[in-house]
């Protein structure tokens, strides 16, 4: 979904596909193998311009991708992610980054990083989007998310005191600050390396653009 497709004020889990791009309207495709395809800079991905930091050890790789929960076409890219992740090479790091293109995101990035922090995300990451996109609960305010949570049998008190701590605030400006470092203008989308940006638009497919982020990633290893 693009950023401009984003209006809080109407938008609900059970957004139209009508109003979205192309490329954001059909459910992910597993990865295909194959040689290495060819990539055109400005057509496939970007290049930052100011490269960022990676937040992994010395050898690794960081892929960051960057979602929103109730985006239907994060939740159809999820399974395809989530195989990927378990196939990657061994210094490839993923780490995901929920968006804000406005204040009403929050509650669902406080969702993710308060599972983050309580080790919760294997478990629960996936129930998120099945909560939204086929229960039909937005988890859009505190309230509901709080509620969720507790269903799923997570501590009542932990849940609170992370959800509401006070370094929550620093790890939202910096989930906001890294949207904005990688230009991203709609997800879902990933980041390579701290220095490369490519989403479905640019690459065609969420299917393609992992095969781009693969292209990226030996060029890397390359030292290029």
């Amino acid at each position: 979904m693009k950023r401009r497709d984003f209006n809080l004020s109407s938008l609900t889990a059970s957004v139209s596909a009508l109003s979205l791009p192309a490329w954001a309207q059909a459910p992910a495709a597993k990865p295909v193998a194959g040689p290495p395809i060819k990539l055109s800079e400005g057509k496939d991905y970007n290049r930052l311009e100011h490269p960022q930091a990676n937040e992994v050890g010395a050898g690794k790789i960081e892929v960051i991708e960057f979602f929103w929960y109730s985006c239907p076409h994060c939740n159809a890219f999820e399974p395809t992610l989530a195989q990927w992740i378990k196939n990657a090479a061994k210094d490839v790091m993923v780490r995901r980054i929920p968006v804000a293109f406005n204040d009403s995101f929050a509650p669902q990035q406080r969702l993710f990083f308060t599972l983050e922090a309580l080790n919760l995300l294997d478990t629960l990451h996936a129930k998120v989007f099945q909560a939204v996109h086929v229960d039909k609960q937005p988890l859009n305010t505190d309230a509901s998310i709080q509620a969720w949570a507790e269903k799923q049998g997570v501590d009542k008190t932990k849940f609170a005191e992370t959800y509401k701590s006070f370094g929550m605030a620093s790890k939202l400006r910096r989930a906001v600050q890294l949207q904005n470092d990688f230009k991203v203008e709609g997800v879902p989308a990933l980041g390579i390396a701290g220095r490369f940006y490519t989403d479905g638009s640019m690459a065609g497919s969420m299917e393609r653009a992992l095969q781009v982020t693969e292209a990226l990633l030996a060029q890397v290893r390359q030292g290029k």
